[in-house]
């Protein structure tokens, strides 16, 4: 049985303990061996980052220096055209191997609209889909043909990701830890504590980079 790696993607603007502690879930759920942290440059259907491409990458650097779970690809970093989830993962999954058993992590809200993406219906030729459980979200699509694409690839045995290197989508009971980028950055402007939301090495890096106050 081949060891089960997952890309997981974001613009980590900053990185914070939503996006490690979930990862960290996942790990224990499904025995991931390791996670790669994938920054994006420019997001398609996000709003674009405050932090710069290198302030971001250094913040995961502090984020994961004593987590041997992860490691960091920053190759959309290197891109100045929008990142394509489908086309990423086709050049990680030629370098990886066919057999390389390989999951994506997303949240159960980009699951509800997973049709939206580009090339969305390609994702499973090349890697299983981790889904972390949101509260408050319906358990189905509105889109009659995405819901059937999930019905047909959906398992309940986390055993089975690691048995084929890609097409399962996998619902994970995760743990659900209520932190927002958007709600961090609002609170380092106007100089609250942050302290229960993202790693102290982190909180350091934005003091000495003067992030987040404008």
């Amino acid at each position: 049985m081949s060891e089960l790696h997952a890309v997981f993607g974001g613009t980590f603007d900053p990185v914070h303990f939503g996006h490690l502690r979930s990862a960290e879930a996942l790990a224990r759920l499904t025995g991931l061996h390791k996670v790669t942290l994938l920054p994006n440059n420019l997001p398609p259907h996000r709003p674009q980052p405050v932090a710069s491409p290198a302030q971001r990458l250094a913040m995961l650097r502090c984020a994961i220096a004593d987590l041997p779970l992860f490691d960091i690809d920053d190759r959309e970093l290197h891109r100045d055209t929008p990142s394509w989830t489908v086309t990423t993962l086709q050049t990680i999954r030629a370098e990886r191997g066919s057999q390389q058993p390989l999951a994506f992590i997303i949240g159960q809200d980009s699951l509800l609209s997973l049709n939206k993406w580009h090339r969305w219906q390609e994702l499973m030729s090349l890697c299983h889909l981790l889904v972390c459980r949101r509260p408050g979200y319906c358990r189905q699509p509105e889109s009659a043909e995405l819901q059937h694409w999930i019905s047909k690839h959906l398992t309940d045995d986390p055993r089975r990701l690691q048995q084929y290197p890609a097409g399962l989508i996998c619902l994970a009971d995760t743990p659900y830890y209520p932190v927002s980028a958007t709600v961090i950055r609002q609170r380092l402007h106007t100089g609250q504590s942050c302290s229960d939301l993202l790693p102290l090495s982190v909180i350091n890096y934005i003091r000495q980079a003067g992030l987040y106050r404008d």
